[in-house]
């Protein structure tokens, strides 16, 4: 079929697109070459329909293959790389197992570095998979701080650009009894806990501006730092300083859209991401939108690693999933935390009371975490007039999307 036809034509492009990904899908399905041969066919038919598309069509690469993945249909994901049985572009990287002590790890809620598991991917130096290194128990430690503690003043949050102050003081304790009781139907009225798409810490992100300033700043938390450090010590970044946070929340229908995190003055130091609860489709592109993106799942527990050439690369997550077990919770969710914690540990056991609000939650919900280093050390930010650093969350060019029948309300975050 000639180009012309083609741009006069969007049903075509729109045939082409389905072809060629279905290929993609199906290319492993009947007997021929080895798995690791048909993984990387699909991969590159993949990357033909985006890019053929792009050619055609002039909507980038990158944002065809993540309305293909946003999709509800899109049921076959067999070109999604999976850590948990990595295939020919997963090689595994090496960690820095002399840089953290076993007993900071545990302090962390980590197991000792030298039992990680750590990937890379072919054509992404500076990436780091790393699935759930976690200790059991101790993920609830951090769903219970991203839910109880962390949405607390004087941390920033979505709820707090059109509510009143004195109402989003204890989102907590407003929705605890709500969450606690809440059933299937999705016609019972949300919780502000479930309301919640995104929270800073820190250096607080200013949605507007999409900068960092020295004069709206909190403290940031000291678990969380100390978690950060040893992760980012294990991956060859000691002396990593946990500056500033973004928690982002998901639901079935959430995504966050296509973005680069360049925002920080600092792009020496990586980007580290923790996520907890339901799985999700993460998309992982390049240095420009025309590149099509590889996309690879994220379970619970799981840690990735942005750093070097990988720093500044477009990514997006287009979907979340339940996770792969089947189950309401991922398994890793219901071990019991060890009664024989470590003298200095972070992690905080959770009552039962607490851990029911929380897997209620988490049972439609993905939480995830981003840390960043801001300034480098003995680095300053630059004089500014004009701005008082907080903004408000923009309604165009939005990252983070939660579509209902009512209405699509959109939020910015930042990875």
């Amino acid at each position: 079929m000639s180009k012309s036809l083609l741009e006069r034509r969007p049903a075509a492009r729109a045939a082409l697109a389905a072809a060629i990904l279905g290929a993609a899908a199906c290319s492993g399905a009947a007997p021929g070459p080895a798995p690791a041969v048909r993984s990387a066919a699909r991969r590159r038919l993949a990357k033909m329909a985006a890019a053929a598309l792009t050619r055609e069509g002039g909507e980038d690469a990158f944002r065809r293959l993540f309305r293909f993945y946003r999709q509800r249909d899109a049921s076959d994901l067999r070109g999604v790389v999976d850590f948990s049985v990595p295939g020919a572009q997963v090689f595994r990287s090496q960690l820095s197992i002399s840089s953290v002590s076993d007993q900071d790890a545990y302090r962390a809620g980590l197991q000792p570095v030298s039992q990680w598991k750590a990937y890379g991917l072919n054509g992404y130096p500076g990436f780091i998979f790393i699935p759930n290194p976690f200790l059991p128990g101790c993920q609830r430690h951090w769903v219970k701080q991203c839910l109880k503690l962390y949405p607390q003043k004087p941390n920033v949050c979505n709820l707090d650009l059109h509510m009143a102050p004195e109402k989003t003081i204890d989102l907590w304790g407003q929705s605890k009894e709500q969450l606690r009781r809440k059933g299937s139907s999705k016609r019972e009225p949300r919780s502000l806990l479930e309301k919640l798409r995104w929270v800073t810490l820190g250096y607080h992100y200013n949605w507007d501006t999409k900068k960092y300033s020295a004069n709206h700043h909190t403290p940031f938390p000291s678990d969380l730092a100390f978690l950060s450090e040893q992760v980012a010590a294990a991956c060859g970044f000691r002396g990593f300083q946990a500056q500033a946070g973004i928690l982002n929340y998901y639901h079935f229908d959430s995504s966050l859209g296509i973005h680069v995190d360049e925002s920080e003055l600092d792009h020496s130091r990586p980007l580290l991401s923790f996520s907890f609860g339901q799985s999700s489709i993460f998309l992982l592109g390049g240095l420009k939108r025309e590149e099509a993106p590889t996309a690879m799942f994220m379970h619970s527990g799981d840690i990735m690693v942005m750093s070097g050439f990988s720093r500044l690369l477009y990514h997006a997550v287009p979907r979340v999933l339940p996770n792969p077990e089947g189950t309401a919770l991922p398994s890793c969710l219901d071990q019991a935390l060890s009664s024989d914690l470590p003298v200095g540990s972070v992690i905080d056991p959770s009552s039962d009371e607490d851990w029911q609000v929380c897997a209620k939650y988490l049972q439609s919900s993905r939480i995830n975490m981003t840390i960043r280093q801001v300034l480098a050390e003995g680095q300053k930010f630059p004089e500014e007039s004009g701005t008082n650093g907080k903004g408000q969350a923009p309604s165009e060019d939005s990252r983070h999307q939660e579509n209902s029948r009512a209405k699509r309300h959109k939020t910015n975050t930042d990875s």
